[in-house]
Parts: structure tokens; sequence; C-alpha cells
């Protein structure tokens, strides 16, 4: 028993010590300022133009600016104009798949999929798919008529571009104050590392949303995301962390949002306050995962709310997510578990391997 009580103690004291680690950072200041504008300046130009419902959907594109790599400039511009590529991709199929709600499930599972392949293929590093598919997850629960999905799609189209626009300024100042890092060879297209994972993070990324229609909640955007959040660690110990770090940074992060709705937002603090908070997380993100999705919440929350912001309880609308996230989180524990036993993979992975080429079984 004394042995098994030390044991304890040495899990939660590393445990404790990895929450509150905080990870140095060679991140200049101009990256989170260029990322806030790249998100907020859409917004602002919606308020301008009394259109907040079409700045929010160009801000949304305007988060694509978070994948650009710190390599030299024609492999950084080629990069992010791929990503602007598929954040519209997902979008589009998101929103379509509104109109079809059998089909949306269906949908969310074929995106992720595919988006994490090409990810893994082509060695996107962090954030992943993960904004990819809260395009998605967002265009799905976005009540459009079907005339309307050529704008919607041009109105994101229109935020990545400003994004490649204003990161192409930027790295042309960064550049001179930092030498980039060499280009980084593609990763090893293993059939585990490739396929498998993927096709795996994708169904249970999927049965987290059916999970979530199952029980009727509504919006329930945030369901995939957070489990897509969670599953994608390299490690069942990874895995465990980003899920505790997500619960706990999203609970105090609910509350932000919670006091934020309080307020009487217009729309130009509405436009201002996710610049700051935009600006907050790229520049805590890369020191302490949990404390940046404090303020991911929030974010998320008036992306996909503003629009509607005073029409229903700030109170019901912060119970919702974070019941969402709770779901969410659970569902990718389940399935990292699942991804990190031996056994699963060797049991479901080998059936797989036959339905593939042989090139990328090895």
């Amino acid at each position: 028993m004394h042995g098994k009580r030390a044991e304890l103690k040495g899990l939660l004291q590393a445990q404790w010590r990895h929450l509150v680690t905080i990870n140095p950072s060679d991140r200049i200041w101009q990256m989170p300022f260029a990322a806030a504008l790249a998100t907020g300046l859409p917004l602002l130009i919606g308020a301008y133009l009394e259109r907040m419902d079409y700045g929010l959907v160009s801000s949304l594109g305007g988060l694509v600016f978070l994948y650009l790599p710190n390599t030299p400039l024609y492999h950084r511009m080629v990069m992010l104009m791929a990503c602007a590529f598929a954040m519209i991709g997902c979008y589009t199929l998101g929103v379509m798949s509104n109109f079809f709600p059998p089909l949306m499930v269906p949908a969310l599972v074929f995106a992720t999929i595919l988006v994490t392949m090409l990810c893994r293929f082509y060695g996107v590093g962090i954030p992943g798919s993960m904004f990819f598919i809260m395009a998605a997850s967002i265009g799905a629960y976005t009540p459009v008529e079907m005339l309307q999905v050529p704008l919607m799609v041009g109105l994101i189209g229109m935020g990545t571009l400003l994004a490649c626009l204003i990161a192409f300024f930027y790295s042309l100042y960064s550049l001179r104050l930092q030498a980039p890092n060499p280009t980084p060879p593609l990763p090893r297209p293993s059939f585990d590392f490739v396929v498998f994972d993927s096709v795996w993070i994708g169904l249970f990324v999927g049965l987290s949303l059916a999970i979530a229609q199952l029980l009727h909640l509504e919006n329930a955007y945030w369901v995939p995301v957070s489990c897509l959040a969670v599953i994608q660690g390299a490690s069942l110990q990874a895995v465990w962390n980003r899920q505790l770090h997500r619960v706990l940074g999203t609970s105090v992060g609910l509350l932000v949002a919670w006091g934020l709705l309080l307020l009487p937002l217009d729309k130009w603090s509405i436009a201002l306050t996710l610049m700051v908070l935009c600006f907050v997380i790229e520049t805590a993100v890369v020191r302490h995962y949990g404390f940046a999705v404090i303020f991911v919440t929030p974010l998320t929350i008036l992306l996909a709310e503003a629009a509607t912001l005073g029409q229903g309880s700030a109170t019901a609308l912060i119970g919702a997510r974070f019941v969402d996230t709770v779901l969410g989180c659970l569902v990718g524990l389940l399935g990292g578990v699942c991804l990190h036993s031996p056994r699963f993979r060797e049991a479901v992975g080998r059936p797989m391997r036959r339905l593939v080429p042989e090139r990328f079984g090895e």
C-alpha cells in the first residue's frame, strides 16, 4: 500500500508540474499582432458596413494566418495558400451539409479524415486540422438559404485572402528580425501515421457530433472541435494532458465569456475584443496550452454567436458550451485510448491495410 501511495503521489506531482510549467518562446510580438489584424480587420469592416454577420464569416477565414510556418518566404506562402484553400473547402462542405441534416455527420467525418491525412502527409504543424474542422462545424450550424451559399463562401475566401496578404507583409518584416527555420522534410507517409490515425480520428469526431445530435444539443459545433483538440495528442499521456488542460481552461474561459456577454457590447467593442483575445492567445499558446484555452473559449463563442448576441440568455449559452466541451473531451479521450492501444491497432489495422495500396501499408 505504501508503494502504491508513493506512486500515486508521484503521478499527481508530475501532473501538477505539467499544469504549471510555462514553456520558453522565441515568438516575436509582431506575430500575435498580425494574427489579431487578420481576424479583426474583417470585423471592423463588417461593423462599419453594419453587417457584422458578414464580418464574422470573413474573420473565421482570417484564422488561417495561424498556420503560417517559420520557414523561408517561398515555403510559408505556399503553405498558407494551401491552408486557405482547405479552410474554404471545409467551410463550404459544412454550410452545404446544413441543408441535408442526415449528411451532416458523414460530411464532417469525410472532412476530418481528408484534412488530417493532408496535414500529416505534408507535415502541417500545430494547430493541425483543428481550425479547418472548426470552420466546417460552424458552417454546418450557420442558418443560411441555399442561394446565399456562394456569398458565404466568397466571404470566407476574402478573409483568407486578407490573411495571406497580411502574412506576406508580416513575413517581409519578420525575416529581417529572425532567420527562418530550414524547410522541414516531409514526414514518412506510413500507413499508421497517415491513414489509420486519420480514419479513426475522423470517425470519433463524427461520433461526438452524432451523440450531440442524439442528445438534441443546440448548435453543438463545439463538440467535434473539443473532441479533435483532445484526440490529436501524440501519445495517450498527451491526450490526457490535453483533455485536462482543455476542460480546466474551458471552465475558466466560460466564466470569462459569461462576463463578456453580460457587458453591453456593441459591434465595435466586439471587434476589438476579438482582436485582443486573438493577440493574447497567440502570445500564450506556445507558453502554456491550458492558459491559452481560457481565451480560445470566449473567442470561439464570439465568432459563432456574435451576430445573435442579446437574443437569448448568456447563462444558457455558457452552460450549453460547457456541456459541449465535456462531451467532446470524453469522446476524444475514448478515441485516444483506442488509437494508442496496440491491441486495437493490430485488430483493426490489419483489415484496413488490405483496402489501400501496398506502398501505404509500409
